[in-house]
């Protein structure tokens, strides 16, 4: 609770500036809505709410874990093989400089409108930290520590599982909460791009109308599921590496 009240006041702190903000300076609806009027909206059915959270929290937690399957596995092919390494990476680096918003429209092309192509950006954003930090948390491991197990006859596979994976976590943890940004990032652009569904595509049909509370209502929950995503990873990391820490 010490950790959660600091954190709670200041995001009231921010709330209640915004609204002497609009209140004081006499701001129009239409620039900046009061935070009462930001929630309003939530308490209209014309704004189909949960059909466009759902669209939007799928293309997030879809991309994101299409990213962390495929990131992870590749780091652990390369940490096997350098071969493979030499032949793919660069291919890797090459591609992750091109734009992904430049990539948005040739997508909507391939695959068509719906959940699947903002997923398919979603995941090409989040992916390369997720395989970076996991490469490297795989290859950190102390010289000495390999030495002991090669000198009792330890095989690849129980130096691989017993030090290499459990000595990663951490990095690949730090990975994944970069990848929380930007896989909601991901998503969001490509709704901005194309798409009948979603957070991105109800704050773009709303910009016609200068329905602004709409919007601001719209940033709010596309945060508040990349804070749930956040929150999530700060869980798993806890179990995992914080308690392997304490035991150890």
């Amino acid at each position: 609770m010490a950790r959660i009240w600091p954190a709670l006041a200041g995001h009231a702190l921010v709330i209640l500036v915004w609204h002497l903000t609009v209140v004081w300076g006499d701001i129009e609806s239409f620039i900046l809505p009061t935070p009462l009027d930001t929630l309003a909206t939530l308490g209209d059915a014309s704004y189909h709410w949960p059909r466009h959270i759902a669209i939007t929290a799928a293309e997030v937690f879809g991309g994101y874990a299409l990213a962390l399957a495929i990131g992870v596995g590749l780091a652990v092919a390369f940490c096997w093989s350098r071969g493979v390494e030499r032949g793919t990476m660069p291919v890797l680096v090459t591609l992750n400089m091109i734009p992904k918003v430049a990539m948005a429209p040739l997508f909507i092309v391939w695959l068509g409108y719906g959940v699947f192509p903002n997923m398919v950006i979603a995941f090409t954003i989040s992916f390369f930290p997720i395989l970076l930090t996991t490469m490297r948390g795989l290859r950190e491991v102390e010289p000495d520590l390999l030495d002991l197990v090669r000198a009792l006859n330890g095989s690849r596979w129980q130096i691989f599982a017993k030090i290499q994976l459990p000595g990663a976590l951490p990095y690949l943890f730090s990975g994944m909460k970069v990848a929380t940004v930007l896989a909601v990032a991901g998503a969001i652009v490509g709704e901005f791009m194309g798409s009948s569904g979603g957070l991105g595509y109800l704050m773009q049909s709303r910009q016609g109308y200068l329905d602004t509370a709409g919007m601001f209502m719209g940033v709010i929950l596309v945060t508040l599921i990349g804070v749930a995503m956040y929150g999530l990873v700060l869980l798993l990391e806890r179990l995992f590496v914080v308690s392997d820490a304490r035991i150890q």
